[in-house]
């Protein structure tokens, strides 16, 4: 599976546009060669490098219950029918970087489940990665730089 964006390569620097304070677009992003058995995806994107600055991996986005047949999420939106959930920022849906104090990494996490799931739309992360367990079928990362 592959998870991948027209804004930016694996590793790259992220455009401002997408950072919380410059616009707080979601950037688009291309999944390709998702598993057959797929009933769902899920996006997680998060900050492991805010560990250091306010003592926990900040969480930006996010959202599950992606129709498996979605090759392609555009700029600033989601897939029909999928959900949201609750950010680091007290808010539902995306949250762009905004690292508090140097470059930060931002990994954008995408899962195939093998199961649909029945979670409120202002679950967290923790209660997403909860109820993913042991339906987890194969995993994509797309990684991306930011800087104050």
């Amino acid at each position: 599976m592959i998870l991948e964006s027209p804004a930016f390569e694996n590793g790259s620097t992220i455009p401002r546009k997408f950072g919380y304070k410059n616009g707080n677009s979601s950037p688009p992003l291309i999944i390709r060669e998702v598993p057959e058995e797929t009933k769902s995806l899920v996006l997680i994107m998060d900050d492991p490098d805010a560990m250091g600055a306010v003592g926990k991996v900040w969480v930006h986005w996010v959202l599950w219950n992606i129709s498996p047949n979605t090759q392609e999420i555009p700029e600033n939106s989601i897939p029909k029918n999928s959900i949201e959930g609750k950010t680091d920022f007290d808010e539902i849906g995306y949250g762009g970087p905004a690292p508090p104090d140097k470059e930060h990494h931002y990994i954008f996490k995408l899962y195939a489940l093998d199961t649909e799931l029945n979670l409120e739309k202002n679950s967290t992360k923790t209660e997403l990665e909860e109820s993913m367990k042991n339906h987890i079928l194969m995993e994509a990362k797309l990684e991306g730089k930011y800087a104050p």
